[in-house]
């Protein structure tokens, strides 16, 4: 590691250190932003609604915890914790991790990574974010008139029989599914129409490959899970019997038609995470990717194959065992394939120049929380293990390790990578490494202690608990506030650095991605000229030094 990350190519002579007309100032006033067809505003709004999501959904964790800290009653009644981690299960899962990391940073910077003016479809990605607006206030709305009590899986029969107002909630999960689907479009089609010349399939970067395969399970997984929960909505408003075995239907047909789009919709969020540590940890060891392609292709793979695992969250619903033989083997296919993509981001860090920023920090969480919570996968995955873990704090903690902590630190790693470009200014380095050290301990202490309590038999959903869980219990609680107190100091800094940051400059991180050859922040147009790219992504082996592209005229 001769080489230091400080050692950055210089900017062009011609390029100012602020990009004084950008996509900020472009236009004034709230209907420039509200009517705008520009994908980095639209990218910037979906920012800050997923922001208050997550916060949304924190606030109803800390409260969960809150809770648990005692062994009886402690701030509120069984029914409204069962309302509490259904809403912070909803509101985590459809309003945050679906859409964050699509939402923002696929919009803001698929475009740029092709050479592309906008995505294909500029009327429809405004109205994907107006979708995603209207589904998450028909979903806070029922959530503020009596929530409901299902768990964010609406079991049936339960959840068609259940006293509490589901059926907004499943109304505003069906919408959300629309606006899912109109971004997974809008992604394919830019991929495929609007790459700038010289950009072939081998030259994309990989931020783009996992996010068209994330797009592929959008648009043929989501309309599933729509119709399920459509008609979910119907039997629990008009008493059919599609589900409840008491007029004729099977609930098993509801875990089948939930699972087939569920498991999918786990790599719908994984899968983006993966997409921004493929651009992190080239830029933070200045190489390029080890094994491009192989890279690339495992996240079609995986695409592929979590189309075909749904069964494995059935094991113990009666199925026979030639079926959960099956599904167990084609779930390890999925580690095959995401062992790939760990084995080359860790041979790309062999004899790289690597210097420890903040978004290195968090691509180290994201490995350990993959790589851990997706060897829980694998042991959930194996039939004997699963019937003795499942529905306890195993399947909880497994959970929150290989998907909420992945698109955490995925997301916060995008977030600091990319802030320079989207706003032009630059954050506290000191206290970005010092949030990054709180959340990645704290999220360490809150789950850790559930894989121990899973594993002692502790049942997941309950509101009380024996005295013997308690200590663990503790611990949990402590370590959740560890990553509120982290979370807050991210917050503040990074509101402080919009107005008194250090200002950026076109590529202060001397990356070779294709976004850093434009701007910071970037014109309306993206581009002052049209790119015509003659190298491959991250290329630092044929211009080390070198100049981004040619362009144009």
């Amino acid at each position: 590691m001769s080489q230091s990350l400080a050692t950055t190519p210089p900017a062009p002579a011609d390029a100012p250190a602020y990009n004084p007309r950008n996509y900020l100032n472009a236009e004034a006033g709230i209907a420039s932003w509200l009517l705008t067809r520009d994908h980095k505003r639209i990218a910037v709004m979906y920012l800050v609604v997923t922001t208050l999501s997550f916060a949304l959904g924190g606030f109803y964790a800390m409260l969960i915890r809150i809770e648990l800290l005692t062994p009886g009653p402690t701030i509120m009644s069984a029914m409204s914790y069962n309302r509490m981690f259904t809403l912070h299960g909803v509101v985590m899962i459809f309003l945050f991790m679906i859409p964050a990391i699509p939402g923002v940073f696929g919009n803001f910077f698929l475009p740029l990574m092709l050479g592309a003016r906008d995505v294909a479809f500029p009327r429809l990605n405004l109205l994907s974010l107006y979708l995603y607006a209207i589904g998450a206030a028909i979903a806070v709305y029922g959530m503020i008139h009596g929530g409901a009590d299902t768990g964010w899986t609406f079991y049936t029969p339960y959840s068609t029989t259940t006293v509490t107002k589901v059926v907004p909630i499943l109304l505003g999960a069906f919408v959300l599914g629309f606006s899912s689907i109109l971004t997974g479009l809008n992604f394919i089609v830019t991929t495929h129409t609007l790459r700038a010349p010289g950009m072939s399939w081998m030259r994309m970067p990989l931020f783009v490959w996992s996010i068209y395969a994330t797009s592929v399970i959008q648009i043929l997984a989501t309309p599933v899970l729509g119709i399920t929960l459509l008609l979910v909505a119907f039997e629990h408003a008009f008493g059919w019997g599609i589900f409840d075995p008491a007029r004729g239907g099977d609930p098993i047909l509801f875990q089948h038609l939930f699972w087939f789009y569920s498991h999918p919709a786990v790599y719908i969020m994984v899968l983006p995470a993966m997409a921004v540590m493929s651009e992190v940890i080239q830029a933070s060891a200045r190489k390029n990717i080890f094994g491009y392609k192989a890279v690339a292709f495992s996240s079609l793979g995986i695409a592929f194959v979590g189309f075909f695992t749904w069964g494995h969250h059935l094991f113990t619903s009666g199925q026979s065992t030639l079926d959960a033989g099956i599904f167990g083997v084609l779930s390890m296919f999925v580690g095959i394939f995401t062992a790939i993509k760990v084995f080359n981001w860790t041979a790309t860090l062999y004899e790289g120049a690597v210097k420890f920023t903040t978004w290195f920090a968090y691509f180290c969480g994201f490995l350990f929380f993959l790589v851990f919570g997706g060897m829980t996968g694998i042991a959930l995955a194996t039939v004997s293990l699963d019937i003795h873990w499942q529905d306890t704090y195993f399947v909880v903690a497994h959970f929150h390790f290989i998907m909420v902590g992945s698109v955490i630190m995925a997301w916060l790693a995008a977030l600091h990578y990319w802030w320079p470009k989207m706003f032009g200014r630059l954050y506290p380095e000191g206290w970005g490494l010092v949030s990054a050290v709180l959340i990645i301990l704290g999220f360490n202490a809150t789950f850790i202690p559930q894989f121990l309590l899973g594993n002692y038999g502790m049942p997941r959903r309950y509101y009380s608990y024996p005295e013997r869980f308690w200590p663990l219990n503790v611990a949990s609680t402590a370590g959740a506030s560890l990553l509120a107190f982290g979370f807050t100091i991210i917050l503040v800094y990074l509101a402080i650095s919009l107005r008194w940051g250090k200002v950026a400059g076109p590529n202060p991180w001397g990356s070779r991605g294709f976004e850093w050859d434009t701007l910071s922040p970037p014109p309306t147009e993206n581009f002052l000229e049209n790119p015509v790219y003659t190298r491959g992504p991250h290329d630092y082996t044929e211009a080390p030094e070198g100049a981004e592209v040619t362009h144009a005229t």
